[in-house]
């Protein structure tokens, strides 16, 4: 596990982009964290810098799952309403994981269905109301990758 400090917004994105750069076909990127404490926030700054978007990303808070159609695709899944792991199979999530790039707020929600293999990212509240801290942990292929990620963080 390793710590960053994250002091504004303008670090998640750049902590988002240095991980957007190393994600590959597969990967499951667990992003856990109490209301506001930049999910979301880091969520579209990784769709947007994997897809050169300049255009807003929406938050799937209602529908569950966006999928964006990039060169790879990600699909963006927010739990948070899930009351069931086995819902998740609606949402085409065993596709998801085999398909593209899996970005998973609330990814407690899975239960057993959360494969071992992946990047968690659990977002904490800062010293300053812009603050923030993210804790990394990685299984699989991501525990060779978690340097370059936290390099220059």
């Amino acid at each position: 596990m390793i710590a960053v400090e994250l002091p504004d917004e303008t670090a998640t994105i750049a902590l988002a982009d240095r991980i957007s750069r190393l994600a590959q076909l597969g990967d499951i990127i667990a992003l856990k964290g109490d209301l506001g404490t930049g999910k979301t926030a880091f969520a579209r700054a990784f769709i947007r810098s994997r897809g050169n978007l300049e255009e807003e990303v929406p938050s799937p808070t209602f529908t569950l799952v966006q999928v964006y159609d990039l060169h790879l695709p990600i699909w963006h899944f927010d739990l948070y309403r899930l009351r069931s792991p086995d819902e998740a199979w609606e949402l085409g999530i065993e596709q998801a994981f085999s398909e593209g790039i899996s970005l998973i707020e609330w990814p407690e929600r899975l239960g057993p269905l959360l494969p071992e293999h992946h990047l968690e990212l659990s977002l904490t509240f800062g010293d300053r109301p812009e603050a923030r801290r993210v804790t990394l942990g990685a299984g699989g292929t991501w525990r060779a990758r978690l340097a370059a990620i936290t390099t220059d963080a």
